[in-house]
């Protein structure tokens, strides 16, 4: 509140200017960033306090807008509602966090003909306050899952350029894995491998389900099962029944998606039997998961079915309208089988 004092001026009438708007907060999708781990350690983010307005007629200036970049996936919940404020699954895509607050008014602006001395002013608005909750998801085409050892990460390195770990023992990827397909030109989808799950995994067994949210946005799950494993007590069927169970237990949307069954390390099988010993086990997973979904068989450490599995994964993300698959994540990797001459 103010008025105007100036000499031979005697009636200046009211001056005092309106105060500035808090800044707003913004969240922005940036490709180029892949994990939320600046949120960790930084918990706190604050638009800028507008400026208080001033006699002679100044109004305050408005509060400095924030930005926080977070990778394109990323999903923000507010915590005490679970309301979603937003899904930023584009590069670029921006959403209001918590607008500012609105300034106070000055008494210049109460001024009237019949109010010319004006001792009202009104004090600014509290910006918004908001705990939100940020939770990433991989963007990918097709996922895989499976028991540990199944073969996944060997399946990603083959098709993909992609190098995830692999080695001769459980729960060897302990995060997931994206690679870019490449079929042809212009052709191919981007596809994860996430770790190994097993029964039990809803009450935290082996890596649990913490990591599952990432196939919420896939179009088509593989589930890699191992065709030949190494111990003779285990049955890939009942396995592959108790994985499609924690499934269930985690989202019956995720299990609702479409499932295919890759039989891998067919390598590993006798060449003479090996025929027979697919069909047999193809049968039994139809029956035992009531299922009519495709069953292919490959060796993802020879690179034997591997392409005539990744044309047809693209080929249903092209019947289900996908128009660019893969568009989500930019790649240069080249499909190539893992053998000379494999096709």
């Amino acid at each position: 509140m103010s008025f105007r004092r100036e000499k031979f001026v005697p009636k200046g009438g009211p001056d005092g200017g309106d105060g500035g708007r808090g800044g707003d907060v913004w969240v922005v999708a940036d490709r180029n960033l892949n994990t939320l781990l600046d949120y960790r350690y930084t918990r706190r983010h604050q638009g800028g306090d507008g400026e208080h307005g001033r006699g002679s007629d100044c109004f305050g200036a408005g509060g400095r807008d924030i930005e926080l970049r977070v990778p394109v996936g990323t999903l923000i919940v507010e915590e005490s509602t679970g309301a979603v404020l937003a899904d930023l699954v584009a590069d670029g895509q921006r959403a209001i966090l918590a607008a500012g607050g609105s300034g106070g008014l000055g008494n210049l602006h109460f001024k009237s003909s019949t109010n010319r001395a004006p001792r009202r002013r009104t004090l600014g608005q509290v910006g918004e306050s908001r705990r939100l909750r940020l939770e990433l998801k991989i963007l990918a085409d097709v996922g895989l899952l499976g028991a540990p050892n199944a073969g996944k990460s060997t399946l990603l390195a083959a098709v993909s350029n992609a190098r995830p770990k692999v080695a001769d023992y459980p729960f060897t990827t302990l995060y997931p894995h994206l690679g870019m397909v490449h079929l042809d030109h212009g052709k191919g989808f981007v596809l994860a491998d996430l770790p190994g799950l097993i029964e039990g995994a809803a009450e935290g067994a082996g890596l649990g389900h913490q990591f599952l949210r990432h196939l919420a946005r896939t179009r088509l799950l593989l589930h890699v099962i191992d065709a030949a494993p190494y111990d003779d007590s285990v049955d890939a069927v009942d396995q592959a029944r108790a994985i499609a169970a924690e499934l269930k237990r985690y989202d019956p949307r995720l299990h609702r998606k479409p499932r295919w069954l890759v039989l891998n390390k067919i390598d590993a099988l006798p060449q003479a039997q090996r025929a027979q010993r697919i069909a047999d086990l193809a049968q039994r997973l139809r029956r035992r998961l009531r299922t009519t979904a495709p069953v292919f068989a490959i060796s993802a450490a020879t690179g034997e079915g591997c392409r005539e599995l990744m044309w047809a994964a693209y080929d249903f993300l092209a019947r289900r309208g996908v128009r660019d698959p893969g568009a989500s994540l930019a790649g240069d990797a080249r499909f190539e089988p893992a053998v000379a001459g494999a096709r």
